[in-house]
């Protein structure tokens, strides 16, 4: 027996405090730590990275919130340093367990979601609010830092400056080095000085391993025809929640939900059917569906369908434009969790792989 959901059906109302109690680390890294974490003997970059957080760690510790210290002084001096680190690495060096036990290990009010969060986040609450609620916390965590606009880019200068100016701690993860965010996306030299106030905040700490991109995108299984959607689904997810709906509603319905709902939309459902997946041709909308992969992949809910592949969800100029980062890691996700879905045994290729089995 399986209960079925749509989707598209979904307008969920999240108070503010839902929002914030949201910024936690996903089920994938619920229980990690600095411990779990195996280095690549043949990286030693990646041990010297977990010696060098486990000592911000410690350092952000023994520090008081930061409500405590604008109540007895105005703004905190920043004699240690500056406000942050900077984990800069390929995809798949462990970048993401790394940040999520450095949250796990400070104790004391702090947030971690990913660079796309903090800015749904801004648009949800508007960006004063959005200072003031993080400025009461000890660590601000944001993975996957990548500047795609102007707009962000000019926000969240804006954002980490303040923060830092309150006595917050940062630590920030991507694959781009601060100086460098924005190239190939729009015309980074105009905001350098924005940019130059971003990089600024941080020291930076090289993480090094093999870039798993570069061994290409794992193959999806192949799609079932929609004659045998129901019975895969019977099969597969007996006892369980499913969300099921056509395709190009589903798509067309994200664009009357705020993405910093997509996770609350969620919530209930053990696993996703879509029928009619086709490929994505504008850009905006493209973007708002890598959202919705991304809480999908932090929830761990297969996906089985009708329709393309799911390495056919995106247009090869998506593909290989400003934006492909966003797209590899969505197909990779998306496709993970198709292949769950069919209990397809995972190829050589992983799609979030972790150094030496971390």
């Amino acid at each position: 027996m399986v209960h079925v959901e749509q989707l598209s059906t979904r307008k969920p109302a999240v108070s503010v405090e839902e929002l914030l109690k949201g910024f936690v680390p996903s089920p994938r890294f619920g229980d990690v730590s600095f411990a779990s974490y195996r280095p690549d003997p043949a990286q030693p970059s990646q041990a010297a990275a977990v010696r060098t957080l486990e000592g911000f760690g410690t350092s952000v510790a023994g520090k008081p919130a930061t409500g405590l210290r604008k109540l007895f002084g105005g703004k905190a001096k920043k004699a240690d340093g500056r406000a942050g680190i900077y984990l800069d690495g390929g995809f798949g060096v462990g970048k993401t367990h790394l940040l999520s036990a450095l949250w796990h290990a400070v104790e004391g009010p702090k947030a971690i979601g990913t660079f796309v969060e903090y800015t749904n986040l801004v648009g949800a609450l508007s960006f004063r609010k959005t200072v003031e609620a993080l400025s009461a916390y000890k660590l601000v965590c944001i993975d996957e830092f990548e500047l795609d606009d102007p707009g962000d880019t000019v926000l969240m200068s804006r954002l980490m400056r303040e923060l830092a100016d309150a006595g917050v701690k940062l630590a920030a993860t991507s694959n781009t080095l601060p100086g460098s965010l924005g190239d190939g996306r729009f015309a980074a030299v105009d905001f350098q000085r924005e940019i130059q106030v971003l990089a600024d905040q941080f020291d930076i700490l090289h993480i090094d391993g093999e870039d798993f991109r570069h061994r290409g995108l794992p193959t999806p299984p192949e799609p079932l025809a929609n004659s045998d959607l129901d019975a895969a689904m019977r099969r597969e997810f007996a006892g369980k929640t499913v969300a099921v709906d056509d395709f190009g509603t589903l798509v067309d319905h994200l664009s009357g939900v705020h993405p910093s709902r997509y996770r609350k939309m969620l919530d209930g459902i053990d696993a996703v059917v879509w029928r009619n997946v086709h490929t994505i041709s504008e850009q905006a909308v493209a973007l708002r569906f890598v959202v919705l992969a991304d809480r999908l992949y932090d929830k761990d809910v297969p996906i089985m369908g009708s329709g393309a592949a799911m390495d056919a969800l995106f247009t090869p100029e998506m593909m290989t434009g400003g934006y492909q980062k966003k797209y590899f890691r969505a197909v990779s996700r998306l496709t993970a969790l198709a292949r769950e879905a069919r209990e397809v045994p995972s190829p050589d290729v992983q799609p979030e792989p972790q150094p030496v089995g971390s």
